[in-house]
């Protein structure tokens, strides 16, 4: 089992969730945000996720979405995590705590008083990914990683991981890291020579 969940994100092709897997990915995602570079379509999603092993987490991201939207998800029953990256506020987050799926929280962060935001939600896990004013997430920019310390709770770390710095990444100690522009040809496609040098790179300090 892996001490370090490798999260990669923006999946929006076969070949791309195929090759990740094959690489050592515990969680595919796919960004249900229509504005985003990345966006796929749930029934496109849905015809990747059918194709991929049960034992991969599936993780759906999502923007500012209304609550129908995420019943409606529900009912669709192909995602086993909703990442909420937008403006979500903890009320919302905890009325999806009894859907069938796990939740995430992304915290977009400037400083350390966006850390300590982490305090306000009790979703399964949270996400710190670097703020942007403009995206929501995706931008390859990173943060300073030692606001993080130790939360005593499963955190993923997002913005501008790399084949270069991942390794500097997973020694922050998080639960898992999120990987998405900084192995991409183009948004949405992924350079699979970069994906496998990020994973060869890493396989010492994940299994």
């Amino acid at each position: 089992m892996a001490l370090v969940k490798i999260k990669i994100c923006g999946i929006t092709n076969k070949q791309d969730a195929l090759a990740a897997i094959d690489m050592g990915a515990d969680l595919l995602g796919f960004n249900f945000y229509p504005k985003s570079l990345r966006y796929i379509e749930p029934a496109d999603a849905l015809d990747i996720i059918n194709k991929i092993p049960t034992f991969v987490d599936t993780v759906g991201i999502f923007v500012n979405s209304e609550y129908s939207e995420f019943r409606t998800f529900e009912e669709y029953g192909f995602l086993n995590w909703v990442q909420l990256h937008g403006d979500e506020t903890p009320e919302f987050c905890d009325s999806l705590r009894y859907m069938n799926f796990k939740t995430i929280k992304a915290i977009r962060v400037k400083s350390d008083k966006d850390i300590e935001k982490a305090g306000l939600f009790s979703t399964d896990a949270i996400l710190f990914d670097t703020f942007d004013p403009k995206e929501y997430g995706g931008t390859g920019k990173t943060f300073d990683w030692s606001l993080i310390g130790n939360l005593n709770r499963r955190v993923f770390l997002a913005g501008g991981i790399n084949p270069e710095n991942a390794a500097n990444a997973i020694d922050v100690g998080v639960y898992g890291i999120d990987v998405c522009s900084g192995i991409e040809e183009s948004p949405g496609k992924k350079d699979h020579k970069k994906m496998q040098r990020l994973f060869d790179d890493i396989r010492h300090l994940v299994r």
